[in-house]
């Protein structure tokens, strides 16, 4: 009786030490408010938005420490629209949702660094996506035009196993690969991505890239269904690169630096963006004006940021596009420009909740790559149908 009494306690004290090591955490943000574009399709547009600052979301956390410094951990992350209720990451070419959208990965963590299997953020968002004002305090609608080099993160990665390491004085590092899985055709949509970072200090820097194949298909189509959708269809909307779905391939090479003097940083991002070796209408996408060759883009921006009070930020940033020639079935088509900038002011009224103002402008030039005069496309709007447009948010934002 004892014997087994005493089996008994063990077995308790065992089962209450391992539940301690381990923890499941609820997270969330909540985020919404008042928008006006102009130039929406043609006409002014007033309306309520979710998500534009950070994107609505709830989400589970949890990590087991397995003992040795050897740790299982997993998180999965809903979208949703605040004003609908109803699922924000959805198939590319479809009205299904996704459960969980954002991110769904598990993995081990050691060490030497961590490795994650799942639906993950590519190198470039995860390196260089934080240095864009987009990120900190413009919302996406002060995104690159379009997000055409994905700092923003409007296009995730399914299917992926990533490494990210630990910091060594200040240096971290980290990849990721996504299989296509194509039967008979390994390299078929799939990505690969690398990136770096340094923190000492002041001085933060970061740099990336990314590889993706097929890309209209296995990265802007998501590549969401157990099945690959057809290269058929067409899964980018956004003039600005839409007229680039047949590329075999969509590379991005990007890098960002942040220099921190008092309450003041000064931040600026560079990326290349190509969509090459266009006119693969079998693998990739359609590609109606006949282009060939690789379209090729510049994308600069520079941002400042001032700490004004302990509770206000403000903010300013100035960004510039510019599109490459590329050669199409009817002639050279001589590519467009963007240029964009954003004002904003964020509030907090706890560590939780802030309110906060954001203004863009955009105003084009050039041919796009639809191969007519270029229009104003602001990320995540409805594009305009001239070469101008703005837009002026006010929002709340609460975290949980």
């Amino acid at each position: 009786m004892r014997l087994a009494l005493g089996t008994s306690l063990a077995l308790l004290a065992v089962a209450g030490t391992a539940h301690a090591q381990s923890a499941v955490t609820l997270y969330g943000i909540v985020d919404d408010g008042f928008n006006w574009t102009s130039n929406s399709g043609g006409h002014n547009l007033y309306n309520l938005s979710s998500g534009v600052m950070q994107a609505s979301r709830w989400g589970l956390r949890g990590r087991e420490e397995l003992g040795g410094g050897l740790a299982a951990l997993f998180v999965l992350e809903n979208g949703f629209d605040l004003n609908n209720g109803s699922l924000a990451q959805k198939n590319r070419g479809s009205t299904q949702g996704l459960m969980f959208g954002r991110q769904a990965y598990v993995g081990l963590s050691s060490a030497y660094g961590t490795v994650l299997l799942g639906r993950q953020y590519d190198s470039v968002v995860d390196y260089v996506g934080p240095f864009e004002s987009g990120t900190q305090w413009a919302g996406y609608i002060g995104a690159h035009p379009s997000d055409l080099d994905n700092l923003n993160n409007a296009y995730r990665v399914n299917n992926a196993i990533k490494f990210a390491s630990k910091s060594y004085y200040g240096i971290t590092f980290g990849g990721v690969y996504s299989l296509g899985g194509v039967a008979g055709a390994v390299s078929r949509n799939q990505l690969w991505s690398l990136g770096a970072g340094y923190a000492n200090g002041p001085l933060t820097l970061g740099v990336g890239y990314l590889n993706s194949r097929n890309p209209n298909v296995g990265f802007f189509g998501d590549n969401g269904a157990s099945t690959p959708p057809a290269a058929s269809a067409n899964f980018i909307s956004s003039p600005v690169y839409s007229g680039y779905a047949s590329a075999r391939t969509y590379q991005v090479v990007a890098a960002g630096a942040a220099y921190a003097f008092g309450p003041a940083t000064l931040g600026a991002t560079y990326s290349n963006i190509q969509f090459k070796s266009l006119g693969d209408t079998v693998n990739s996408g359609p590609n109606p004006r006949g282009y060939s060759g690789n379209a090729i883009f510049n994308n600069v921006e520079i941002n400042f940021k001032y700490q004004l009070t302990p509770a206000l930020v403000l903010g300013a940033a100035f960004d510039y596009t510019k599109g490459g020639d590329v050669d199409s079935a009817t002639g050279n088509n001589p590519g467009a420009k963007y240029y964009q900038g954003a004002l904003g002011a964020d509030y907090f009224l706890s560590k939780r909740t802030d309110v906060y103002l954001i203004g863009v402008y955009q105003k084009a030039s050039g041919i796009d790559s639809t191969g007519t005069a270029a229009v104003a496309a602001i990320n995540n709007l409805t594009p305009s149908t001239s070469d101008r447009q703005s837009t002026v948010r006010v929002g709340i934002r609460h975290k949980f």
